[in-house]
């Protein structure tokens, strides 16, 4: 079972906030062999949803209200360590953002910028290509929207 949190940066404690930083790390920089910026200087204008497992953070996302990203309400920075990715957190992080997004901004439409190697996981949550492939940070993405 995941217990979800979400926070503001202010909310977050110091703890949390290296908690995340670590996770993002761990799967964007070292499991995919990515070099790129990380900290963005975005994460102070985000929500962050946080998951956690038996008190370890295991599933994270950061979200966006309109205009801060993309035009649209946004979920940025998905991500679930390896060895729980069987559990389908993945699912129970995004189904939070989305709520979260709607609890927070009163918004149904969401724009993501997503791996494509994930296109059939997002269309599983209602997410669906909008536009051509791309790179981003060496890695082939696309423009997936949810409305």
């Amino acid at each position: 079972m995941l217990k979800i949190e979400t926070k503001t940066f202010r909310e977050l404690t110091t703890q949390q906030l290296y908690d995340l930083l670590q996770l993002r790390s761990e799967v964007f920089v070292v499991e995919q062999d990515c070099v790129y910026q990380d900290i963005d200087g975005k994460d102070q204008k985000a929500l962050h949803v946080l998951g956690y497992k038996n008190e370890k953070l295991v599933a994270y996302t950061r979200v966006f209200k309109p205009g801060y990203y993309f035009e649209e309400a946004s979920i940025g920075r998905v991500v679930v360590v390896k060895k729980e990715r069987e559990y389908k957190f993945g699912n129970a992080i995004m189904k939070a953002s989305i709520e979260a997004i709607k609890a927070q901004y009163n918004e149904t439409e969401i724009k993501i910028s997503a791996q494509c190697y994930l296109k059939k996981f997002y269309n599983n949550l209602e997410f669906f290509e909008s536009g051509e492939e791309y790179l981003e940070d060496g890695i082939p993405h696309i423009a997936m929207l949810r409305t």
